[in-house]
């Protein structure tokens, strides 16, 4: 008879969190056991989940950032949702095969479209012709979909990612989950909980206010502790990384445009990458950045470069890149100094930054964007030219939405980087049932610890 598991993923917690600020988190530690978690570089989301679901590192599952660029299209794509792209069997693969009556519900995590999870709940906004973004989620069974926004309301997109991110999202996420859980009674629920992950990105994790952002993340977690336990489900707390003050952006696409190895396109007095004409580009994701370079002749000049460039500490190439080395692996792998991250910029200008970065538009961009926390300084992000801006678009016009900051001095959070380079580890806290715990183990070790913590 197999053994129902939660596993709660609680984005950016560290142990120097778990204290007055996080009293039912606190509490369940004390019943069970704290262990640090090693993730893989990079120590971002896609790749970090996506080594907890195969036990494997991104050189096999292929996940080796939340984004990379394609070289047969000259490409890049970020925050894909289609698990064919995680290479590997996954977890609920194995227990599906050894445990009949095994069911597994994938809340949030990402890579959730088109698995063979038997639930499925992801962010899927509907996109207008005329540019309007309407929130919505996808789900397998479809008709969760409906179920769930009929009961909950509307899936609060805009409190997910964006200036507005708060802990409404976090908080219709656990409102799904403890539905699904009524009406499903799934073997393994894995829940995503993001909140955290916005306050640490603006204001950095020592910031005063972060105390009440605690707060928040752990009431929404302790409702789902006491209501698994009542169900005699074991209960698994987990993050993905810690996340690292940051003071500044290593703007690493215009250092490979001022070495005359980047090449742009000028559009109505704009400037756009032009990929596939670059000797090198990079895209960027957090600390970490992929170098991409047309004749490999020329990698070892770039790479020279980059290490005397400040505000980048490790560079890497050939096999110098580990378990990275995957074939969407760029050709240089660079990781920021702990104070840094990369942003993906290549104008020297900013009125002539493409009309897409003001915005808040993950997939336009070649590189994960933090910036998109915030809304711009002055007029440009006022509440006065954002109401006007949400009404023409009501009225169908095409207006762009372009309220977000260019400042990247802004962002005060960063991650990315592992903690044997320095970062905060994040942690495990097992089921209280499990057996003793080692003070630290990868975070692909996870796999094999959820199936013990079923089928055993």
């Amino acid at each position: 008879m197999a053994r129902r598991l939660v596993i709660l993923n609680v984005v950016g917690l560290t142990e120097s969190h778990i204290g007055k600020n996080m009293p039912h988190i606190h509490k369940y530690m004390k019943q069970s056991s704290l262990t640090s978690l090693i993730p893989p570089l990079p120590a971002v989301t896609s790749t970090v989940q996506s080594s907890i679901i195969t036990g494997t590192s991104p050189i096999e599952h292929g996940i080796v950032a939340n984004g990379w660029h394609e070289r047969e299209t000259h490409e890049t794509y970020f925050w894909r949702q289609s698990n064919d792209l995680v290479q590997g069997e996954k977890i609920w693969d194995i227990l599906h095969k050894e445990i009949p009556e095994f069911t597994v519900a994938n809340l949030f995590w990402w890579f959730n479209m088109y698995s063979s999870a038997d639930i499925s709940v992801t962010p899927r906004p509907i996109y207008c012709a005329n540019g309007r973004k309407i929130p919505d989620i996808w789900t397998s069974p479809s008709s969760l979909r409906k179920t769930l926004q009929d009961k909950l309301g509307q899936f609060p997109l805009f409190n997910f990612w964006g200036p507005m991110a708060n802990i409404k999202s976090t908080r219709w996420i656990v409102d799904a989950t403890l539905e699904v859980d009524k009406n499903y009674k799934p073997t393994l629920t894995l829940v995503y909980l993001p909140h955290l992950d916005y306050p640490l990105q603006k204001f950095g994790p020592k910031h005063p206010c972060i105390a009440k952002e605690l707060q928040a993340v752990d009431h929404e977690v302790g409702r789902l502790i006491d209501h698994f336990q009542q169900q005699g489900t074991q209960v698994c707390i987990l993050s993905e990384y810690g996340i690292e003050d940051v003071s500044g952006a290593v703007a690493i696409n215009q250092i490979l445009r001022q070495n005359n190895w980047l090449e742009v396109r000028e559009e109505l007095g704009r400037e756009y990458l032009d990929a596939g004409a670059s000797d090198a580009f990079a895209v960027a994701d957090h600390q970490v950045a992929h170098l991409y370079v047309k004749e490999k002749s020329n990698i070892n000049t770039i790479a020279s470069v980059l290490r005397k460039t400040d505000g980048i500490e490790f560079v890497y190439v050939g096999e110098a890149r580990g378990e990275l080395a995957h074939e969407r692996c760029g050709d240089i792998v660079i990781v920021s100094t702990s104070d840094r991250w990369f942003s993906h910029d290549w104008w020297l200008n900013e009125r002539k930054a493409p009309d897409y970065q003001a915005t808040v538009n993950i997939h336009a961009k070649p590189g994960y964007d933090p910036r998109e926390l915030f809304f711009a300084k002055g007029w440009r992000g006022s509440k006065a030219r954002i109401a006007m801006k949400l009404l023409l678009k009501k009225l169908g016009s095409h207006t762009l939405l372009d309220v977000i900051t260019l400042d990247s001095s802004r962002v005060r959070g960063s991650h990315g980087r592992t903690p044997e380079m320095g970062a905060p580890s994040p942690i495990l806290i097992a089921p209280t049932c499990a057996k003793k715990m080692p003070q630290s183990l990868p975070s692909a070790a996870l796999k094999n610890l959820i199936y013990s913590w079923i089928s055993s």
